[in-house]
């Protein structure tokens, strides 16, 4: 408790990290009803899976840097011999859904808009976290929920919860690891390497080029990290310093529509496993590529036009 009765430590701080706490039970939650099932094929797999990624979001902040290394080297290995299983479903039948929706209508939507618009008033109103916005917002969104039909109780919400991690499986961990890959690779000095190649190739001095290879090498170590924002950082220290910024082009610009140019990298790798990989499980697509194969073409035109954008406006 020290650390949340502690006045150095921030509101938002103090808020965010029992955001992680609740995702860290809700995963141990899913690790524990997996190994209590006995038509999961891999339940002690999933079991270790579930259970370890959830002490380290849940106790991380407590645990010694050892034990958190050690967990998450633990909760690869199942993933690596394909141990996680989806086990029993208890998903709602058609019938039923389509009953929900002639009864419910469009307002469906309105618990997800919530949701949205509590991290943006989060994020514009308040100094506290956008994600904490998110979080209350689901809140709302499950009250409303339950408003609408009697047959949403709390531990519909828990069970669904599980259901769904257990369709996305092991891919819900990219995102978090591929973050702290790009602090990896910050600390490891491969912007400084990254540079020092690309100086050989854009001449001192041309703006032009540089902003090109800043864009495109945003796309290309996006799709390599599966995440823009690790990506920015490192591209910026070994290109986007040294060959735009270094000339007097406007850091804010620059580094907005790099930013969106790293996005464009994002829609084409399944690396970004939450937005390309994750909707093909939820939605039992046949190709796996399929969500990529449909955004390429608008990945490269919106490409092509944030180069534009970034040399009309440098």
């Amino acid at each position: 408790m020290t650390y949340f009765l502690s006045p150095d430590v921030t509101l938002s701080a103090k808020l965010l990290e029992c955001v992680y706490i609740i995702i860290g039970l809700i995963t141990i939650h899913a690790g524990i009803k997996n190994l209590l099932d006995k038509e999961n094929p891999a339940r002690i797999g999933t079991f270790i899976f579930w259970t370890s990624f959830g002490i380290v979001c849940s106790l991380g902040r407590w645990l010694p840097t050892q034990v958190s290394g050690l967990l998450v080297i633990i909760m690869c290995l199942p993933p690596i011999f394909k141990r996680v299983k989806v086990g029993k479903v208890n998903a709602p039948t058609k019938e039923y859904s389509r009953q929900q929706y002639e009864k419910i209508g469009m307002k469906i939507f309105v618990p997800a808009l919530l949701m949205g618009i509590m991290s943006l008033c989060f994020a514009l109103l308040t100094k506290i976290s956008a994600l904490v916005g998110v979080t209350v917002g689901v809140f709302i969104a499950m009250i409303i929920l339950m408003i609408y039909s009697s047959d949403n109780k709390p531990q519909t919400f828990l069970h669904d919860s599980e259901r769904f991690l257990s369709m996305m499986g092991p891919l819900c961990m990219l995102p978090q690891l591929l973050g702290a890959l790009g602090g990896v690779f910050t600390a490891a000095g491969v912007g400084e390497v990254i540079g020092n190649m690309v100086s050989t190739v854009v001449p001192a001095g041309n703006v032009t080029l540089g902003i090109i290879v800043f864009a495109i090498g945003m796309v290309l170590f996006t799709a390599i990290m599966g995440n823009a924002y690790g990506a920015i950082t490192v591209m910026t220290i070994g290109i986007g310093a040294p060959c735009v910024l270094a000339y007097g082009a406007d850091p804010v610009v620059v580094g907005m529509i790099a930013l969106t140019c790293g996005f464009c990298g994002t829609l084409m790798t399944p690396m970004a496993a939450n937005f390309n990989i994750v909707p093909v499980a939820i939605l039992d697509m046949k190709n796996r590529f399929g969500v990529i194969k449909n955004q390429v073409v608008i990945a490269l035109t919106m490409l092509v036009l944030q180069i534009i954008y970034m040399l009309v406006l440098k």
